[in-house]
This record gives C-alpha cells, sequence and structure tokens, in this order.
C-alpha cells in the first residue's frame, strides 16, 4: 500500500473519479441499471460515496406500491453481498486497505450512501487494522 498523504495529495482528483465510476460500473454490472449521479468525498481515513437513481423496474413498481421497506432492506442485503468488490474499488483508487464499511438508502429523495474507513485511523488500535 502506498503512503496515505502521497495517495491524498498526488491522486485525489483521480481518486474521487475512479471511486465514483467504479461504483456505478459495480452497480450497473450487478443491477443491470446504475445510478444516474455520483460524488465521492475522501478525507483522511474516510471515504464517502453519494449516489442518486438507479432503481430497477422491479424496484420502482415496489416503491410505487407503498413497499419502500421491501426496496430498502433488498438493496441492503445486495450490498452486503457487494462488499468485496466496493472494497476492491476503494483499495485500488486509494492504494490503502479499508477496515470498515457501512451502507445506506433512502428513496425520497433517492440516495445511496457507501461509506469505508481506511487504515491506518486513529479510530482503532493497530491491531484491529489488519
Amino acid at each position: 500500500m502506498t503512503d496515505p498523504d502521497t495517495a491524498q495529495e498526488q491522486g485525489s482528483g483521480t481518486a474521487l473519479t475512479a471511486i465514483s465510476d467504479g461504483m456505478v460500473k459495480l452497480l450497473k454490472e450487478y443491477y443491470g441499471v446504475g445510478p444516474t449521479q455520483a460524488k465521492t468525498y475522501y478525507h483522511d481515513d474516510l471515504v464517502v460515496c453519494l449516489m442518486r437513481g438507479g432503481f430497477t423496474r422491479v424496484e420502482q413498481t415496489l416503491l410505487e406500491g407503498g413497499r419502500t421497506t421491501a426496496v430498502i432492506q433488498q438493496r441492503m442485503e445486495f450490498q452486503e453481498v457487494m462488499r468485496d468488490r466496493f472494497v476492491a474499488v476503494i483499495e485500488g483508487a486509494t492504494g490503502r486497505t479499508v477496515v470498515g464499511f457501512m451502507s445506506g438508502n433512502q428513496q425520497d429523495p433517492d440516495m445511496i450512501c457507501e461509506v469505508f474507513v481506511l487504515a491506518p485511523t486513529d479510530l482503532l488500535s493497530s491491531s484491529e487494522q489488519r
């Protein structure tokens, strides 16, 4: 892995684009549709990727039928299955190890949020940062 300061200074614009593009590409590949917008934030030991749009026809139908909880639950399950693929995008773009991944969704307005914590971080002891 590269030095975290160097990776962030030299590649922040490149890293941000690589993360946004990589996350959208994965969702398009595995969902059949992908987000219509993506924006990534990278500061210190934190990467946050916010995305909008990309509901499947099934999800749109469920939402119109008042089944918001079913759509959120299904997306959360999908994001957990995709964990290793998402982590690979972040590690490839930042040159740092991901030690934490959290995910969230909402429907109105529609947003997906993927949050990654990178090593090294002062939030964890050195033994927790494998």
